[in-house]
This record gives structure tokens, sequence and C-alpha cells, in this order.
């Protein structure tokens, strides 16, 4: 095999480097998440708790995850610091700008700039992937020659469906399905065959790290609605109440993913004899409601600190115990990924946060608030005290890992 210069010089340690330019293109992606709890904000003020609307952002959000998850793997292998890698971050990083701005009006009159931002990232980055790793592994390039293929049918449907209104939502679900499906069905193309998760040489340090690095975007996004709402409330008593919960609501996120969960994850897919196996479970799709549950807690905290008194309405109870509960089962499910078994503790607090739901409608909101900061807190409490015998890997824990498509 010759190596090239475009692809990462191996590493002794194993770890690929996160580099700054890939934290310089993740700032787009700040601005994306910020998008994304503004889009569904809006949609609950102008029609209530609707499925539609939070379908919509549902779905969105999932094509944001979906074009820089498939980016931090491609940086996986690709190497930062060339010039022409950084070019085309830099140009992913203009098209992603497109698509986050088109973000509230996909489905409207912004459909052909999103579907054309979208299918722009996702296709022109397996092209220059192809000629960046041209002469190296024959099994990488053959992978890239197979996405090619899926991302290229999924364009034409994006596009398609952003000309043809009608038409418009069929033909987007059928295109993200496709992506969503692809690494689960290894890429199968006719005559190029079917990738397996050997042929996925990731450095696990690296994506673990890079997946860390987007929570802490969601966080901040998080922070952010928090400080610019309070800023934007009278200052009562309520309202500071309710500011410091969501404060500590947001604390609580952190810890339950980066005291308990994080360190380990990462040194799990760094030892593992199939990394790419757990890559695309535990990263690819897994992390997916992680983020999902702090976008929709974002939302709950404006709503909160907008009207902290009074009665919990129908969405601020949704996003507040909706939240939480996605991401207790996200995390929860991260941690079957990589440990092996289901920990039981997200399985009560999802039952506790669902038992208070015919109640809360009486409770103020901040009061909702704080419940459900105290389900967090204790789920990250318990975690934190019983990680000893959680996270012990059981010697068959990666075997036993479910998986997708296989």
């Amino acid at each position: 095999m010759s190596r090239i210069p475009l692809l990462r010089r191996p590493d002794p340690h194993g770890h690929a480097k996160v580099s700054f330019v890939e934290l310089f293109f993740d700032l787009v992606f700040v601005f994306a998440v910020t998008q994304l709890s503004h889009t569904l904000i809006a949609h609950f003020a102008h029609d209530g708790v609707t499925l539609r609307g939070a379908a919509q952002t549902g779905f969105l959000m999932l094509a944001v995850w979906w074009v820089w998850i498939f980016t931090s793997w491609v940086t996986n292998w690709l190497d930062p610091e060339r010039l022409p890698v950084r070019l085309c971050l830099f140009a992913m990083m203009l098209a992603g700008l497109l698509m986050s701005v088109s973000l509230p009006q996909a489905f409207g009159e912004r459909a052909l700039m999103f579907a054309l931002s979208f299918t722009a990232l996702q296709v022109g980055r397996t092209l220059f992937f192809l000629w960046a790793a041209r002469g190296a592994d024959a099994a990488l390039v053959r992978n890239f020659q197979r996405i090619g293929a899926w991302l290229s049918v999924s364009a034409v449907l994006w596009i398609a469906g952003a000309l043809h209104e009608d038409l418009r939502v069929p033909l987007w679900v059928a295109a993200l399905g496709l992506e969503v499906i692809g690494p689960s069905a290894g890429f199968f193309v006719p005559g190029l065959g079917r990738s397996t998760t050997a042929d996925w040489n990731v450095s696990g340090g690296h994506l673990a790290e890079r997946c860390a690095l987007f929570v802490i975007i969601a966080l901040g996004e998080s922070l952010l609605v928090t400080g610019a709402t309070f800023a934007a409330a009278p200052l009562t008593t309520m309202s500071l109440l309710a500011f410091l919960v969501s404060f500590a609501g947001s604390l609580a996120l952190w810890w339950l993913y980066f005291d308990t969960t994080n360190d380990f994850a990462a040194g799990r897919i760094a030892h593992s004899e199939d990394p790419g196996r757990l890559a695309r479970l535990a990263y690819t799709y897994i992390h997916l409601p992680i983020v999902a549950g702090i976008i929709v807690n974002a939302a709950a905290d404006e709503f909160v600190l907008a009207h902290p008194d009074g009665h919990t309405d129908l969405k601020t109870a949704w996003c507040l115990l909706g939240g939480v509960g996605i991401y207790a089962i996200g995390v929860g499910l991260f941690k079957r990924a990589v440990v092996g078994h289901w920990p039981w503790s997200h399985g009560v607090a999802v039952l506790v946060l669902a038992a208070a739901g015919p109640f809360v409608h009486a409770w103020p909101p901040v009061a909702t608030s704080a419940f459900a900061c105290a389900v967090l807190i204790a789920l990250a409490a318990w975690e934190r005290r019983s990680r000893a015998q959680c996270l012990v890997p059981d010697s068959a824990a990666e075997a036993n890992a479910p998986s997708i498509g296989e």
C-alpha cells in the first residue's frame, strides 16, 4: 500500500489528534444547533404542541447530525493539517452556514437552499475523499465509492423534494432514510459489494473526542439560551430561581455524560478489536438522542425562563420531561453499547419522569423544571456511586453489545 500525504500519519498511541481546523469547522454547527432550538421554539409558539412541528425539527436535527458525523469519520482518515484538506473543510463551512441559515424555512421558501447545501456537503466531501485517497488502501477507497453511490441517489431525492412541494416530505424522508440505513446496510452496491465494520479502521479515541465535543456544543447552546433569555426577562425572584435551576440542569446533563460515561467509552473503543462496529453503533447512531435531548431541554429552559410561574403548559411539560427523558435513554443506550448491559438507573429515571406527566400541569413551570433537574442529579449521583459495578467491562461485553445491521 502506498501512503499519500493527504492521509493522516499513523499515530504511535493510536489516537488521531483533533486539530484546530476541525474545532473551527464545528463553529458552524454551533449556529446550526442554535437554529434548531429556535426552530423548535418557533413551532411551539406558532402552532402550540404539534407533532408536525416537532417532527420537522427532529428531521432537520437528524440531517444536521448526519452531515457532522460523516465529516468526523472522514477527518478520522484525512490529515486536516494538509492544505487541500483545510480548503475542503473551509468550503464545507460555507455550505454548512448556508444549510444552517435555511433551517427555519427548510420545509418552506428555503427548501432548495437547504437541499443544495446539504447535498453539496454530502456528495462533495465524498468526492474529495476519493481524490485525496487515490493510491491508498483499496478497501478504503472502495468503501467510499459505495458511499458515493448511496449519497448520489439520496441527492437526487433531496433536490427533487425541494423542487416539488407536494412531494417534499415523502422524498426527503426517503432521502434521509437512505443515508441513515446506509452504514448498517454496509452501503451495498451491486458490483461493488458490501462494506464490513472490519473495513473501517478508525481511530476510536479521535471519534470519541469529536462526539464529546459535539455534546459540548449542544450544552453550550443550552447555556446561551439560558443566559440570553434571563438577560431579557424582568429580574424577579421567580426568574432568578428559574435561571439557577436551568443552570443546575445543564451541569447535571454534563455530569451524567462526562463523569460516568465518556472516558470509559473512549477507552473501550480505542482498545476494541472491531472499532468500526462500535463507532457505528455507539457514536454514529446512539449519540443522536443524546444531542436531541439537550436541544429539547434548551427549548424548555427558554419556556420556563419566559414564564416561570403560573401553570406548566403542555409544550413546557413535553420539553422538560421529554428532553430529560430522551437524554437519559440516549446515555443509557450509549452505556449499553460500550459496557454490554443496560443501566437500570436510566430506566427508573424515565419511568419517574413519565409518572409525573399527569400532575405537572398544576405545578409552576419552575417547579417542573426543578423536578426534572432533581431527577437528573439523582441519576448522576446513582451512576457515580455505582460506577465501579456499572462500568466494569464484562469479558464478553463487546460480543454481547447490540449491533445495527449485523
